[in-house]
This record gives structure tokens, sequence and C-alpha cells, in this order.
């Protein structure tokens, strides 16, 4: 990464495209990129990263596709042509799932004329705990335990990275390697609040585990200043 600001994707999750584009035109060249989740993108579709990538602004796709190969393909195909720098599927789609994602969006960014998109696979959520994970999903195994395995599977599959807590940074590097692309939600400065996220960690905690992208939202988009509130958080930053 080039710069601290360069490892930061600011989450505009927001009910409408209006306060998202006043956020993007104040930080959106400053950071890495500018997240579109699944509540700004089903308020106003994909004119939300028409109108951010018009702004200057790169685009992470928080899509989270899970679906069978065939339909997640043909998602991924036409979220290519979007000209988003990154998109996200599910890796307990399994193998077949991520290989099509990865192979589709590089054919429709191709296809649009677009440079190709990283494809990373999500682990295990961040608002999920242990206890839940167990009690009320069945697993056997910790995060801890699972998310490496996912992301095992998701560069058999060819993807570029994995989004998991950055509590599990180390082991995804520790498994796949330092050049295998670990993107962490969950960030939270500590003068913050957790909000609805079970596994944070601070702005210091996430470069510290080795994450190449960190997410953060609120305690920025909802600040007071937002400017101020980043320049604040990566002064955190090591």
């Amino acid at each position: 990464m080039d710069s601290p600001s360069s490892r930061l994707i600011v989450a505009l999750d927001f009910p409408d495209l209006r306060p998202a584009l006043e956020v993007a035109k104040l930080i959106g060249r400053e950071v890495g990129m500018l997240k579109v989740g699944l509540e700004l993108f089903h308020a106003v579709g994909p004119r939300a990263i028409q109108e951010l990538s018009d702004l200057g602004a790169r685009v992470f796709y928080d899509a989270k596709l899970h679906d069978i190969p065939n339909t997640v393909a043909a998602a991924a195909s036409a979220i290519g042509r979007m000209g988003v720098a990154m998109v996200n599927v599910h890796a307990l789609g399994g193998i077949a799932v991520m290989a099509a994602a990865k192979e589709a969006v590089l054919r429709g960014a191709s296809e649009a004329g677009f440079p190709s998109p990283l494809v990373v696979g999500v682990t295990i959520l961040t608002s999920l705990s242990d206890a839940e994970l167990s009690r009320e999903l069945g697993f056997r195994e910790s995060s801890a335990e699972v998310v490496p395995r996912l992301a095992r599977l998701a560069q058999e599959a060819g993807l570029d990275g994995v989004v998991a807590s950055v509590h599990e940074v180390p082991a995804i590097k520790q498994a796949c390697g330092r050049d295998f692309l670990a993107v962490t939600p969950g960030v939270r400065p500590a003068w913050s609040s957790a909000g609805d996220q079970a596994r944070i960690a601070t702005p210091r905690q996430a470069v510290a585990a080795g994450a190449d992208y960190l997410v953060i939202g609120r305690p920025i988009t909802r600040a007071p200043n937002p400017g101020e509130a980043l320049a604040k958080i990566l002064s955190e930053m090591p």
C-alpha cells in the first residue's frame, strides 16, 4: 500500500444517495475505496456506483454474492460491467461459486473496457460471535479455525483475498501467504462505539495484524466533520 489512507475503505451505509455523495465529495479521493453495501444499492441501484465513480472514487461493491454458480456468474458479469474496483462473494458458497464469480466479473469488466477488479471471499461475518457460530449455526470450530480454512478455499478458487475479522488476519496470512489480501470490517477507533459488531479492533491493531484494507463506516460518515474524523483515524495508524 502506498499510504495509510490507501488502506481505508469507507462504508457508505446510507438509505439514499444524497448523503453518500456528500461524503464522497469530501473524502472520496483521499481514501482507497468507498464501499457501496446492500442498503444503498437496494435503495438506488447501480446509479450509486456510477455516480460515485463519476466523482473519481474507486468503489467496493459489497454484494456478498451467494447462490448457485450460474446465478452468481450472471450477477458477477453484470457487476464487472459497472466498473467496480472490488466485489465480494460468500466463501461458504464453495469453490465452484467463487471461481464462477471471479471468471465472470473479470470477463464483464474486460468487455466494458474497465480494469480487472479485485474479487474477495466473505468468510465469517464480524457480527457473529463464536457462541453464535456454535449455538445457532452448528459450527463445531471457532472462527479462528473456520476462517483460515475458508481463506484457503478462496485462494484455491483464484480469489484475490478474503473479508475477515482483524483477529483472524495472522492465521490467514500464515495459511495463504502475505500477498493474499485481508479486508477487515469491524474496525473501530478507540473513541467510537462498537455498534453491531462483535469481533472488532482499532485501526492500529488492524494494521499491526497485517490487514491490507480496513473498512470503516460510521465513525467517519456520521461524524460532524468526516474530514476531521478521517484525519484523526489516519493519525492513529502506524
